[in-house]
């Protein structure tokens, strides 16, 4: 991360100096009522330059949990750096957290529409916008994520691999694992790994629900990386994790071999060795029961919640292969 840092930067054609607390609107666009939709964008200034940090939630509208992640950071002021800049997006897609949807009233989803256009789809403007008014000016991104549907994830940071300093950072954010993952075509990961902005890509929980444990583990991770660059504000101390991070190079999915009532019986973050029995599906009838086992050994980092699964479904994500 650069040495030199700017006495003032620009967010959303705002010019902001050193010391300074302001909330800029986000104007994204209006609903039929002509009621404007605006996205605060919260950013925290202190006198004494240094690193610009974005902490951003809410690209899609049903990821709740990493929303409250950045609502912590706000509320209970962590956001107040010693030196540098933090700046806060608690929701991006404001559009899906209102209608409770995980896509943009438009139908896409925004993650696959970065860098996006000025005189595209409404998603792709607001990504046009979002790269080239707010993350020009960032020295690190870590945006926040939960797993979809019924799908729990483990807490785990993820980012490409042969990118040292990715794999310090992920490793002083401290999630009990870091996925070796490629970025995937036009989302925001992707885009800011274009323009030269590292980024951590922080996944925890699951859609429509906030999980205290993974919300803790995001807000702490958040206050290493501040203290790892001085930032953090004294008033605060960064609590070593209780566990080193397990750097996955290898995962993969367990099917459902049929349809059927499902029930995991292991929790994210156990370790199972082959043919423990991870889960069970049954019929209403019962006619069926069917023991879910796993066919290697390794930490389980997604279960799927669902009551109801059909045959092929993802039930269980497992490691093959630890970086040792």
């Amino acid at each position: 991360m650069t040495s030199e840092y700017k006495d003032i930067i620009t967010i959303l054609g705002q010019e902001i100096p050193l010391g300074t607390s302001t909330e800029i609107n986000f104007n994204i666009a209006k609903l039929h009522t002509a009621t404007k939709i605006e996205v605060p964008v919260i950013v925290e200034r202190a006198k004494k330059p240094g690193p610009t940090l974005l902490f951003s939630a809410g690209i899609h509208g049903d990821e709740i949990n990493g929303v409250d992640i950045v609502r912590q950071i706000i509320a209970r002021k962590i956001n107040k750096p010693k030196r540098g800049t933090i700046i806060c997006m608690p929701i991006i897609n404001i559009f899906g957290f209102l209608n409770s949807k995980r896509a943009f009233p438009d139908g896409r989803d925004l993650n696959r529409v970065f860098p996006g256009f000025p005189n595209g789809s409404l998603a792709s403007r607001v990504a046009y916008r979002l790269v080239n008014e707010i993350i020009p000016d960032v020295d690190l991104v870590i945006d926040f994520h939960t797993g979809g549907a019924s799908r729990f994830n483990a807490a785990q940071v993820r980012i490409v691999r042969e990118e040292p300093e990715l794999e310090e950072l992920a490793s002083v954010f401290g999630s009990p694992f870091v996925l070796y993952s490629n970025h995937i075509a036009k989302s925001f990961r992707s885009a800011c790994f274009n323009l030269g902005k590292p980024i951590l890509l922080f996944e925890g929980g699951k859609s429509f629900y906030v999980d205290n444990n993974i919300s803790k583990i995001g807000v702490e991770g958040a206050k290493r990386i501040l203290a790892h660059y001085d930032m953090l504000n004294s008033k605060f101390k960064a609590s070593p994790p209780k566990m080193t991070s397990v750097f996955v190079e290898e995962s993969k999915w367990l099917r459902a071999k049929q349809s059927g009532m499902f029930k995991a019986l292991v929790p994210v973050n156990t370790h199972v060795k082959c043919d423990d029995v991870l889960g069970q599906i049954t019929d209403p009838y019962g006619k069926v029961y069917h023991e879910v086992k796993s066919p290697i050994d390794g930490y389980i980092i997604n279960v799927n919640e669902a009551s109801l699964v059909y045959q092929g479904d993802a039930l269980f994500h497992v490691t093959t292969r630890v970086k040792s």
